[in-house]
C-alpha cells in the first residue's frame, strides 16, 4: 500500500493508524500536544465497538481491562425504576455486553499497538491533492508530510476540516458533562433524569464507579465551570437529594473532568481529494447514546479495508460509514434534549410514558439502531 498521515493521536486517529497499518500502510500519526494521552474518566463501549476493536487485534485485551455492565436502566431522582434494562437480553440482542473501563487505560492500549506518534506537530495546512497529487501535510515546525492519504482525526474543532470546509463549525448543546471516578463499590448502573438534569453510573473495575452528570450550562457557576475544585463541591450540592447512591459516590470522587457538549451538523462530504475525515471531525455527536468512540472504531475500520494508494476508495468508505453515523448522531441529540426537559408538564408526561414500555424495550430498540452497521464489518466480525 501507500503513505499515510494521520492527524490525531485520540482514540480515533490511534484506531486508523492501527487499522491502515494492518493492511500495509506506512503511517505516521502527527499529534499537537507535546504528551499524546486521554484525559477524563472511564469509557463504556458497546458491542460495535468491541468489534471493530476485534478486528484491531485488541478485543480481548480492552474486554480484559473492563468490566462487563450490569442489569441497568433509567431512574427518576427518587431512585424509582421508569425502565429496566437486563444484562442477559442486552447481551441476546447485541450480541455481546458492554464493557466499561478507564478511557486512559483504553487509549493506552491503543498507543501501545499504533505507529510511532510525532508530537508537537500541529498541522499549520493542507494540500488535499488529487487523483493524480498526492497530499501534503504542513506542520508549525516547518516540515512538510507527504501522502497517498491523509486522515483527519483532530476532534470537533479538527483543523483539518477547518481548512478544507471552514463552515462547519461545532453546535452547543447549552449542556455541559461532568465525568469522575470514585472509590465506590457500585450495585446497579444506569442513567437518572430529573429535571433538566441527568445523571449516569456504571462500574469500573477495582470496586470503582464511573459517574457523568449533564447540566444546562447556564446553571453551573462560572467558577465550577472552570475548576475541578469548586466543580465537586458544586456537584454534591446539585445532586444532595437525589437518591443513593449518587451522594456517596460523589463523595468519594476524586478529579472532575469538565466537557461543554456540542456537536457537528451533517457534513455534505467527508473526504476531499485524498483527505478523509474520521471520528469527531467527521460525526461528532453528543455523549447520550454513548456511540462517540464505537463510531470512531468502526470508522477506522471501514476507513482501512477501502481507500486505496490511489486516492480512491473514499466515497465508498463515506458510503459505508455515513447513513448510520448520522442517524445515531440525530438520535444522540435528540435523547439528550428529552432527558434535559425541565417542564414539570413534559417531565412526568416523559416518565409515564418510559415506565410504560416493556423492559425489552430499550434493547429491542437499540438492536435496531445497530442493526445496519452488521454490514459494516467483514462477515462474522460482528458476533
Amino acid at each position: 500500500m501507500g503513505r499515510a498521515i494521520v492527524v490525531g493521536a485520540g482514540l480515533g486517529g490511534l484506531a486508523a493508524a492501527i487499522a491502515l497499518e494492518r493492511r500495509g500502510w506506512e503511517v505516521t500519526v502527527l499529534e499537537r500536544r507535546a504528551e499524546p494521552g486521554e484525559v477524563g474518566a472511564g469509557i463504556a463501549l458497546w458491542p460495535n465497538g468491541l468489534a471493530a476493536l476485534d478486528e484491531l487485534g485488541l478485543g480481548a485485551a480492552v474486554r480484559a481491562e473492563g468490566t462487563v455492565e450490569g442489569d441497568g436502566g433509567i431512574r427518576d431522582a427518587r431512585g424509582r425504576w421508569l425502565t429496566r434494562t437486563d444484562a442477559a437480553t442486552l447481551r441476546r440482542r447485541l450480541g455481546d455486553g458492554i464493557v466499561v473501563l478507564d478511557r486512559p487505560v483504553l487509549h493506552g492500549r491503543l498507543a501501545a499497538a499504533a505507529p510511532t506518534v510525532e508530537t508537537d506537530a500541529a498541522v499549520r495546512a493542507v494540500e488535499p491533492g488529487d487523483d493524480a497529487t498526492p497530499a501534503v501535510v504542513h506542520d508549525v515546525r516547518g516540515r512538510t508530510w507527504t501522502a497517498d492519504l491523509v486522515v483527519a482525526a483532530d476532534g470537533l474543532r479538527s483543523t483539518v476540516r477547518g481548512a478544507l470546509r471552514p463552515p462547519a463549525v461545532p453546535r452547543p448543546t447549552g449542556r455541559t458533562a461532568f465525568r469522575l471516578v470514585a472509590d465506590h463499590d457500585l450495585g446497579s448502573g444506569g442513567e437518572t433524569w430529573g429535571h433538566g438534569d441527568l445523571v449516569g453510573l456504571a462500574p469500573l473495575p477495582g470496586g470503582r464507579t464511573y459517574l457523568w452528570a449533564v447540566v444546562r450550562t447556564g446553571d453551573v457557576p462560572s467558577q465550577a465551570l472552570a475548576d475541578p475544585e469548586p466543580a465537586l463541591a458544586w456537584l454534591r450540592t446539585r445532586f444532595a437529594a437525589w437518591h443513593r447512591p449518587i451522594p456517596a459516590v460523589l463523595d468519594a470522587a476524586g478529579d472532575v473532568a469538565i466537557h461543554p457538549l456540542a456537536d457537528l451538523a451533517p457534513l455534505p462530504s467527508w473526504h476531499h481529494g485524498r483527505v478523509a475525515l474520521l471520528g469527531d471531525a467527521a460525526h461528532a455527536m453528543t455523549p447520550n447514546l454513548g456511540q462517540g468512540a464505537s463510531q470512531a472504531f468502526l470508522d477506522a475500520v471501514v476507513l482501512a479495508e477501502e481507500a486505496g494508494a490511489d486516492g480512491s476508495g473514499l466515497a465508498r468508505y463515506e458510503a459505508r460509514r455515513a447513513p448510520t453515523a448520522r442517524l445515531l448522531a440525530r438520535r444522540s441529540r435528540r435523547a439528550g434534549q428529552v432527558a434535559g426537559w425541565r417542564s414539570l408538564v413534559a417531565v412526568a408526561l416523559r416518565d409515564a410514558l418510559l415506565a410504560a414500555l416493556p423492559d425489552d424495550a430499550a434493547p429491542a430498540a437499540l438492536g435496531r439502531l445497530l442493526a445496519a452497521e452488521r454490514v459494516a464489518l467483514p462477515a462474522g466480525a460482528v458476533r
